[in-house]
């Protein structure tokens, strides 16, 4: 009886840590167009790195202020999906965001990433990212 118990409440918390971190994705793709750095500093542990699509390393500082000035680059940028994967107190997020860039003319594209998420203290944050521009799937 105990172990029926205990598996329930695993699928729940689960289930909610999985909510919370696909809709913490999803204001992290919209923070790209809207400047809001708030999701950006609540979502990454201060130890955080990421990899750009050109192979650079950042940290959440850089995050935080790239995000900021990333409505003067970015017109649009939105979540089109996210797949999580849990592993005790951590968890994977692989999806991808479509974007319009601001140009000479607008440029759309699509990023397709991996965010390593932990539990830490209760809480989940991000500790590593890696993204790259794809071109968007054909319709």
């Amino acid at each position: 009886m105990k172990t029926r118990v205990a598996s329930r409440a695993q699928e729940s918390n689960t289930a909610e840590a999985e909510k919370y971190i696909k809709e913490s994705e999803r204001q992290w793709a919209e923070s790209g167009a809207s400047g809001d750095a708030t999701v950006v500093e609540r979502i990454l542990a201060d130890d955080y790195v990421g990899v750009d699509p050109d192979g650079n390393f950042y940290d959440k500082a850089k995050m935080v202020s790239g995000t900021r000035e990333a409505p003067k680059e970015y017109v649009s940028s939105h979540l089109n999906e996210v797949k999580v994967r849990f592993y005790g107190d951590t968890a994977v997020a692989q999806g991808s965001e479509s974007w319009v860039r601001r140009t000479k003319k607008l440029l759309r594209g699509r990023f397709v990433w991996t965010d390593t998420w932990i539990r830490r203290n209760g809480k989940w944050q991000i500790v590593a990212a890696e993204d790259l521009i794809a071109p968007e799937p054909s319709k």
